[in-house]
């Protein structure tokens, strides 16, 4: 599962580490994301084949749903299953995207109750993309409600991950990027990537300061050790 994440990483070093052809102008840090909140997501251009950035809200609404309201439920998608399950399999075909993150945050149940707080990063920190779909839905023709949402796909959890939950997000490798965006790459290969990661990583103890998502700020990050 993958419940909350940041993302703060400064406009130029997002360009360069997700392959952009422009520099977004406004992409303010974000150290606590949570589900219903814009994020930034790259895109493949359906026409140009460039990746673009775009702000998409979490929480995926199918293009057929009625209303908004289903988005709320589906903020993460089984990997292993997306590709059948009718609210994402057309945007799996489709409209994969790069959720972009630096941290995401997990909460482990204790013995006396309550719960502690985890943040996951890159071994010293550094940008994740996160395996995503993304879907356009708009409202009533009276309405002219436009809406791009999204969803992170999740696996099962690597070593270090699983202390605290049995899910993670899927982390995808640089080098794999431009396939998981192509909507044209080899259905079994791009079933490849959704595997735990193996990279180096690293889990940090935080406060309780993480739980509200009114707190975005970089102190949610402080380690209480």
């Amino acid at each position: 599962m993958c419940g909350r994440f940041g993302f703060s990483m400064p406009p130029k070093a997002a360009a360069e580490y997700f392959g952009l052809e422009t520099v977004p102008r406004r992409l303010a840090p974000r150290w606590n994301i949570a589900p219903s909140q814009d994020a930034a997501c790259v895109l493949r251009h359906p026409d140009t084949g460039a990746r673009v950035l775009r702000m998409l809200r979490w929480g995926l609404v199918p293009h057929w749903s009625k209303d908004v309201k289903s988005g709320a439920r589906m903020i993460n998608a089984r990997s292993e299953t997306a590709a059948a399950k009718p609210a994402f399999r057309a945007a799996y075909r489709a409209r994969r995207c790069l959720v972009c993150a630096d941290a995401f945050y997990e909460w482990q149940s204790l013995e006396q109750g309550g719960k502690r707080p985890w943040m996951y990063r890159l071994q010293g920190g550094g940008p994740m993309a996160l395996a995503g779909l993304w879907e356009y839905w708009r409202g009533a023709p009276d309405d002219e409600t436009d809406l791009f949402t999204f969803a992170i796909l999740t696996c099962p959890a690597n070593a270090l991950a699983a202390r605290v939950h049995d899910r993670m997000p899927v982390i995808l490798r640089p080098e794999d990027h431009g396939a998981w965006l192509d909507p044209a790459a080899d259905r079994k290969a791009v079933s490849a990537l959704l595997v735990p990661f193996a990279g180096p990583m690293e889990a940090v103890p935080l406060t309780r300061k993480i739980n509200s998502p009114a707190n975005d700020d970089p102190s949610v990050q402080e380690p209480n050790n």
